[in-house]
């Protein structure tokens, strides 16, 4: 895809959201617990979780900052925010704000979407 405007504005905006949400759950992550539902901590301690998670966040983040395979990054940006929707959809009160940002990943995706033929 060309660097275009509304495919920059699309990638930073969301990078913006991974970018903070890792950050903000590295510094204080008694803040985030809450988030993390119970068959992952199961399986993982809540804190282990969050700090893998922070690392995927940095890494996806990183990656739409670039601007460099759009096509896959748009992909695992829309499936991740809306898996944080399903999974978290008992607090839709906070996580409502993820639908429009899915929908705007989802919107990069279909953009990037002549990357991949080429």
């Amino acid at each position: 895809m060309k660097s275009n405007g509304p495919s920059i504005i699309l990638r930073w905006g969301i990078a913006f959201v991974f970018f903070y949400a890792a950050i903000a759950s590295l510094v204080s992550p008694e803040a985030w617990t809450d988030f993390v539902p119970p068959f992952v901590t199961s399986i993982v301690s809540t804190k282990v979780f969050l700090s893998a998670f922070a690392l995927y966040e940095l890494v996806l983040a990183g990656m739409l900052f670039w601007g460099k395979k759009l096509y896959w990054v748009s992909l695992l940006a829309t499936i991740t925010l809306a898996a944080i929707v399903v999974v978290d959809f008992f607090v839709i009160d906070i996580v409502f704000r993820d639908v429009g940002l899915a929908f705007a990943s989802l919107a990069l995706f279909e953009m990037s979407k002549q990357d991949i033929k080429s």
